[in-house]
């Protein structure tokens, strides 16, 4: 009896499908390619899905509120371009550089979350045109030209130690913190409350506005820290990067089990769902498969994703 209890409870838990469509994939990918289980290809995943799954704690606050942000890619493209701009034309030390590019993306998310809260635009209205203007923004400020050649203590962040890069503790620090302010904090059970019954959490005294707030500015934290990572990374801003990340964002919140309902979810199945993302991507790579088609894999992905993750899905507030 006591086990049937534990594989109902098993059963319960969103996360059991992402972890078994990872672990497949996994599988079928070292069959399918010699070059899938090399020391070198693991650490060129765990480099690339370290800013997509950032992007995607930030994308998942947003959602477990009943919410959509699409702008997570132009931001990061904006910030990637505020950080090179600053170190590179005006020599600020990469330290404020960093913090006053993290100010920037928060300012982002904030401008996003009053319009929603406040304005009362819907957010995928509100988020796509922080999309347009983070987007026009990075292009104005790199001249349509990427930046490139930083000081050697910026691009530390993603220096290996050994065979794990730096992004990848930055990237665990973010899912530490999104978990703990979840599960263990009073602003996580409003989250999740504010997802599930936003009238019910507004009569209980609750302000559901300031809720709202705190989800699109860390969005646009996750969003800014992930350009400059991506940044470091690449040791250059390039006013299109980014593009489709927000499509990699939303897709990883899905495929961890994140319902758009609102409410139900978490960042360990987000985690999840941007592993199986960033490792769809590689076993492409790998095959040669061309570009376009890997947008095709990834499309279908989502698509069966949300059929059978969101059923009753309604349309996100």
């Amino acid at each position: 009896m006591k086990i049937l209890e534990r594989w109902q409870w098993i059963s319960e838990r969103r996360e059991v499908f992402p972890f078994f469509a990872l672990l497949g994939l996994i599988i079928v990918s070292s069959i399918i390619s010699p070059y899938f289980f090399t020391i070198i290809n693991f650490r060129n995943i765990l480099a690339q899905v370290a800013v997509i799954a950032v992007l995607a704690a930030g994308e998942t606050f947003v959602i477990l509120v009943g919410g959509i942000d699409l702008s997570p890619g132009a931001v990061l493209a904006l910030s990637g371009a505020v950080v090179a701009y600053l170190m590179k034309f005006l020599n600020i030390h990469p330290f404020f550089a960093i913090i006053f590019t993290l100010l920037v993306g928060i300012s982002a998310g904030l401008i996003n979350g009053f319009l929603v809260t406040k304005i009362r635009i819907p957010s995928f209205v509100a988020t796509l045109s922080m999309m347009a203007v983070a987007r026009g923004g990075a292009l104005i400020i790199t001249g349509g030209s990427p930046i490139s050649l930083f000081p050697p203590s910026f691009r530390v962040i993603a220096r290996y130690l050994g065979p794990i890069s730096g992004l990848t503790f930055i990237m665990l620090f973010i899912y530490i913190l999104g978990q703990f302010i979840l599960s263990k904090t009073r602003l996580g059970r409003y989250i999740y409350a504010l997802g599930g019954n936003e009238e019910a959490l507004r009569y209980s005294g609750i302000r559901a506005d300031r809720v709202k707030l705190f989800v699109f500015a860390f969005s646009g934290f996750c969003s800014a820290l992930g350009g400059i990572m991506l940044t470091a990374r690449l040791d250059s801003a390039y006013p299109i990067a980014g593009e489709g990340y927000e499509l990699d964002a939303i897709a990883s919140s899905v495929l961890g089990g994140i319902s758009f309902v609102g409410g139900v979810g978490s960042l360990i199945g987000t985690f999840m769902g941007a592993l199986i993302m960033t490792i769809l991507g590689n076993i492409l790579n790998l095959l040669q498969v061309p570009p376009f088609y890997q947008y095709l894999a990834r499309g279908l992905v989502l698509a069966i994703a949300a059929t059978s993750l969101a059923r009753g899905v309604r349309f996100a507030k």
